[in-house]
């Protein structure tokens, strides 16, 4: 059961970036952050209550610095989604897992732990130089569309996702429930699109377009719920790990909507490159495990 939620959470997030990608053609980046903020503080607050969950914290600096380099991303990833092809802001959003192997390999060098002692360097790094080669084989496409900054946008999206979910990894550790952390990043999210907002103005109200809106909140809500269902029900490392690669079939529902719904043309090599991706980023969570077999799930 426990693939079948991961699975049923990709699905969700995919879908959510469809609604994105609809929405972003009147609202920008800035307000689809505000509405789904707004919607997810809802949510979230009553799931808390039917759960029986307190939303009093006692690590209010943790949650606002885990806002800020969440709301990035995501303001990151949803400028991605409008500019590149589904397919592949999805990948480069999900890369969060390399970036988190980068971390470790430069911090065990910097702590000067690499050897015997601490952990494996070379296949980490193998790992991590086979994503970026899947990188450059994906954006070649779109660099010959003129579309380099929002591949660079995308590529941020995935490293902040990395900051983000280090932070919450943090607060896990410290007691700090999972419904907790999703509300405060809800509300961070509502704050940070108002501020946005207020540079880069507000779209004249349209209830056609705006239906868009309650999907988004609604699905990216359910997506963690599920991910955070799946984890929950992983008994023992290697589970885990399963439920943790099976996040990546996120990908393949969004390449299905990018050729499906947009028409998206990503040539032999944008696959390839999406392959290579999907396939390093999974060594480097399995090796990744060795560190920090008990973190919690990353957030999309």
């Amino acid at each position: 059961m426990q693939a079948v939620w991961m699975i049923l959470s990709s699905l969700l997030f995919a879908t959510m970036g469809v609604c994105v990608k609809y929405a972003s053609e009147y609202f920008n980046s800035s307000e689809l952050v505000f509405y789904r903020g707004v919607l997810g503080i809802i949510f979230m607050a009553v799931y808390a209550r039917a759960h029986g969950t307190s939303l009093r914290t006692r690590f209010p600096a943790m949650h606002a610095w885990r806002s800020v380099i969440g709301v990035t991303s995501m303001l990151a990833w949803f400028y991605a989604i409008a500019h590149l092809p589904l397919a592949t802001a999805m990948t480069l959003n999900y890369m969060s897992s390399v970036w988190i192997a980068a971390f470790l390999v430069g911090g065990a060098l910097m702590l000067g732990r690499s050897g015997p002692k601490g952990p494996k360097q070379g296949p980490l790094v193998l790992a991590i130089l086979a994503s970026f080669v899947g990188v450059i084989m994906l954006l070649r496409p779109a660099i010959d569309q003129d579309q380099t900054f929002a591949g660079l946008v995308g590529l941020l999206s995935g490293m902040g996702a990395a900051f983000a979910y280090m932070q919450v990894m943090a607060m896990g550790r410290l007691g700090e429930p999972e419904i907790r952390t999703v509300f405060y990043f809800a509300v961070g999210t509502m704050l940070a699109g108002a501020l946005g907002m207020l540079v880069t103005g507000s779209s004249s109200w349209n209830w056609q377009q705006a239906l868009w809106l309650p999907p988004i909140g609604l699905l990216a809500s359910l997506g963690q719920l599920t991910m955070t269902k799946a984890y929950s029900m992983s008994q023992n490392h290697g589970a885990t790990l399963m439920v943790a690669n099976l996040q990546y079939s996120g990908i393949v529902f969004a390449a299905l909507y990018s050729l499906v719904l947009f028409g998206d043309n990503i040539p032999w090599m944008g696959w390839a490159g999406m392959a290579l991706i999907i396939v390093s980023a999974i060594a480097a969570t399995m090796l990744r495990a060795r560190a920090a077999p008990d973190a919690p799930a990353e957030e999309h």
